[in-house]
């Protein structure tokens, strides 16, 4: 029995990398919330993609499960079925996997190498680790 929870679970887990331009489609849905594919032309940034493009690309966020549709009249109104922190958690699980050996330490340790991260950052990040909650 395939239970919401489950289904959640499963396309979280099962999630598939996706390319730039789907990225880019759902992070101007998840900015803009429900809407049409106009809508999330206003919020993409510029150079911004052809409209026929945009309309590919979100028609196949949907296939993939990313995205669900409502009709209205004669066009179709989008919405995230993934949230963003959900594909987040998952994309940054995946990476750190893939690059570095499933440890968070050698990412961080990568950014302090390459100076892309101060003493004052790692500071901040120590102090939200051991107060999760301030």
């Amino acid at each position: 029995m395939l239970t919401y929870s489950s289904y959640i679970y499963d396309t979280i887990v099962f999630m598939e990398k996706l390319s730039i331009q789907e990225e880019e489609a759902l992070q101007a849905v998840w900015q803009f919330g429900a809407g049409f594919i106009k809508d999330f032309m206003e919020v993409m940034a510029v150079p911004k993609p052809p409209y026929t493009t945009l309309a590919s690309t979100i028609k196949n966020l949907e296939k993939k499960g990313f995205l669900k549709s409502e009709k209205f009249a004669n066009a179709y109104r989008y919405s995230a079925k993934v949230k963003e922190a959900e594909y987040k958690k998952r994309f940054m699980s995946g990476f750190v996997n893939d690059y570095f050996q499933n440890s968070y330490k050698e990412l961080v340790a990568f950014f302090a190498k390459d100076k892309k991260i101060t003493a004052e950052e790692l500071k901040e990040i120590i102090n939200l680790i051991e107060n999760p909650k301030a």
